[in-house]
């Protein structure tokens, strides 16, 4: 059977953070029991096209999953299983937050299949956790972490954020010390990125355009700062024994996040939920975002869009380059027909010149140094 993903989306929150651009919200709990119904409605309707299909992974993402009830977590994943083929050895992840997460909620877990946590941690330090507008604190995470230990969860991550209004390189090493010693096997480590649209937009805004012009900025880290903080992260990790398979996410061997390969990797996946978008043979489609909107939907009113030959090639160097591997010259000649460098080769050469790209047999991958610049790389690849 052919292989895809599957993400299913639960929009809600206990609140906004201050950073966040996701669509996400507060709800009532009406509104909830509202979007579950029409949550199960689509997974019944949209399982009809994919009886030839083996579902590898199931990601319940947000907002913040864990705010539902055991229960409706259950019945969700239970309607999952019924309407599609999913792997026996499929990854299953929910993505929790501290202040959310109880025992009985876990109990609900394990009973739905989930066999991996994703803890929005975000900092070890109370003052950014507050900053940034979380709910919980640092010991709330503990207390939520030592809950899934006990509760015989072992395939843990731990979401961090680097890069905030005034965090130093020093108050990162501790929030990374710190979670070293609970030993999780994985962690995604993220810059904090100023987002059009949020209350970090308006207090940071001027900062981070400062910021991109090299100037140096008033409250946020500079760019020389950032650098030091991402490249403490790969050092300091790597030496505890987390290998960097992509730019932002480290794992102990084997405990590479299946999901996040399958889509840097261009798998198939199918998007449940208020505005989750979705990849099928390379045709794009997304849900509509408005609530209202979709609690009415037939879902039949989808617009679909056919990537181009240069869309999917752009996309299959983009994504394979975040992965440390990189591409395969093999895999790109049999997806499209052509060799890569017909195609990307006077971009790859100035790049190999400018030390940001390496090759290893057939695989052609960032070095040190283009990770660090990866932007700018992905820039020079546009067709």
């Amino acid at each position: 059977m052919r292989k895809m993903e599957l993400y299913v989306h639960i929009p809600f929150c206990v609140q906004k953070c201050s950073y966040c651009d996701f669509l996400s919200m507060t709800a009532e709990s009406t509104v909830k029991q509202a979007y579950i119904r029409k949550l199960r409605e689509e997974i019944r309707l949209r399982s009809q096209n994919f009886s030839d299909r083996e579902v590898i992974s199931v990601f319940l993402g947000g907002g913040t999953p864990s705010i539902l009830y055991g229960q409706q977590i259950v019945d969700i994943m239970n309607t999952v299983r019924e309407c599609f083929h999913v792997s026996p050895e499929a990854e299953v992840t929910i993505e929790c937050n501290p202040g959310t997460l109880t025992a009985e909620k876990l109990e609900y877990y394990k009973r739905a299949g989930i066999n991996r946590l994703s803890i929005g941690l975000q900092s070890a330090q109370d003052k950014e956790l507050q900053l940034l507008g979380r709910i919980h604190t640092y010991e709330d995470f503990l207390a939520s972490y030592d809950c899934a230990r006990k509760n015989g969860f072992n395939n843990i991550n731990v979401d961090l954020m680097s890069a905030l209004p005034g965090q130093t390189l020093k108050s990162w090493e501790q929030t990374l010390k710190r979670v070293i010693m609970l030993r999780p096997e994985h962690i995604s480590a993220y810059s904090l990125i100023i987002e059009e649209g949020t209350p970090f937009h308006k207090l940071y805004g001027y900062d981070d355009e400062t910021r991109k012009k090299g100037e140096k900025p008033l409250f946020l880290p500079s760019e020389e700062e950032e650098r030091q903080m991402y490249q403490f992260t790969k050092a300091f990790l790597e030496q505890k024994g987390y290998k960097r398979y992509e730019i932002s996410n480290y794992a102990k061997p084997g405990r590479e996040c299946i999901h996040n390969i399958g889509y840097w990797t261009r798998v198939d996946y199918l998007g449940i939920g208020l505005g989750a978008a979705s990849l099928i043979d390379n045709w794009r489609f997304s849900n509509v975002s408005n609530m209202t909107e979709y609690l009415k939907t037939d879902f039949e009113d989808v617009e679909y869009q056919e990537l181009t030959k240069n869309q999917q090639m752009e996309e299959f160097m983009f994504l394979g380059l975040r992965m440390q591997q990189g591409i395969n010259r093999g895999a790109f000649l049999e997806a499209f027909g052509t060799p890569v460098e017909s195609v990307f080769g006077e971009a790859l050469e100035r790049m190999k010149q400018q030390g940001l790209v390496a090759e290893n047999g057939g695989q052609i991958c960032l070095t040190d140094l283009g990770f660090d610049v990866s932007n700018y790389v992905f820039s020079e690849l546009l067709l």
